[in-house]
């Protein structure tokens, strides 16, 4: 590990003032960034401890928003009562990833920032454009099976690690930010990018920006929901794919609104509007539910080792949608 300054600010004005210096780092959890830095993959001069600055806590609004601060642990926000009421989809998705330990560490702010898990991004004797850009990518040539079906680039076919991001897109949050110049909100559609060429960058958060928040808007989706996860183990396992799914019902069954995201298969949280459309005003039935699969995954490219993600993909998000459907029906 590179020799670095370590600093703890109090205030947010003073960390936004530190985060000016040459390659200077936030960190909160640390569980990504220290196994980055002790694999000589990210080499910060500085690192910025943010731990004491007020971004805790998480705020139910009078019109069901819920506010999730910057460094409420993943552990916490998976255990909060509000979320687990009026965000059960997000819960289920923390609770599906890592382990406890982790979960009692890792941040909600950092969890939007955690980077690939792909093997050649982590090892420093291959190519890899999204550690060092131009390099090449020997993934797509080499061992690919835990790579991108979805919104991959000849530059890069890294996926995306987040359990929680997957609920987030679907639950359409916003992460709001600080800089020196102010605040701005940014959707959790737009926060995380596909690689195209330039795969170095995962989001589109400034260097000089601190998340401060995760806002979940209001939503109807606490009763028919689903999060589910499939992986070589059933535990401490990132997703080979994974799918947030989320209904909310008319009195007679028929679909008043959907929201599909995918985990495992792209860059980034895969989210398919066009799919989630096709479910509005449709009665459930295993053939629709199949159409819509085979819609979210008829532009998915498989390589040699991976190609079994796609049909896999399919059969999942189907299942998904099945159990989303039948948590709260009467029986």
């Amino acid at each position: 590990m590179n020799p670095f300054s370590y600093h703890r600010p109090t205030e947010t004005k003073d960390a936004l003032s530190q985060i000016q210096k040459a390659n200077a780092k936030f960190i909160g959890g640390g569980t990504n960034l220290i196994d980055l830095m002790k694999e000589y993959v990210e080499k910060p001069s500085e690192l910025i401890d943010v731990n004491a600055l007020n971004l805790r806590g998480v705020k139910t609004h009078a019109d069901g928003s819920i506010d999730i601060g910057a460094l409420v642990s993943n552990a916490d926000c998976a255990y909060h009562a509000d979320i687990q009421t009026h965000a059960p989809l997000l819960s289920a998705a923390i609770l599906a990833g890592a382990s406890p330990q982790l979960r009692n560490m890792a941040t909600c702010g950092g969890n939007l920032l955690q980077r690939t898990r792909c093997y050649y991004f982590y090892d420093k004797a291959t190519k890899c454009n999204k550690r060092e850009p131009g390099s090449g990518c020997d993934a797509i040539e080499g061992f690919n099976r835990i790579h991108a079906v979805l919104g991959q680039s000849s530059s890069c076919i890294a996926v995306h690690p987040s359990d929680m991001c997957v609920a987030l897109a679907a639950l359409n949050a916003e992460i709001h930010v600080r800089s020196p110049r102010g605040e701005r909100v940014i959707s959790i559609l737009e926060f995380h990018r596909l690689p195209e060429s330039t795969p170095e960058q995962d989001t589109n958060l400034h260097p000089d920006e601190l998340i401060t928040m995760i806002r979940l808007p209001a939503n109807p989706y606490a009763t028919h929901f689903n999060y589910l996860k499939v992986r070589d183990r059933s535990s401490y396992a990132f997703a080979l794919v994974s799918a947030a799914v989320a209904f909310d019902l008319e009195d007679g069954g028929t679909i008043k609104s959907a929201r599909l995201a995918m985990g495992g298969v792209a860059h980034k949280p895969w989210r398919d509007l066009e799919a989630e459309r096709m479910l509005t005003g449709k009665r459930p039935s295993k053939d629709l539910f199949a159409t819509v699969a085979k819609h979210v995954f008829a532009k998915a490219r498989g390589y040699k080792h991976n190609q079994f993600k796609v049909q896999l993909g399919e059969r999942v998000l189907v299942r998904s949608m099945t159990e989303a459907i039948e948590k709260g029906v009467k029986r």
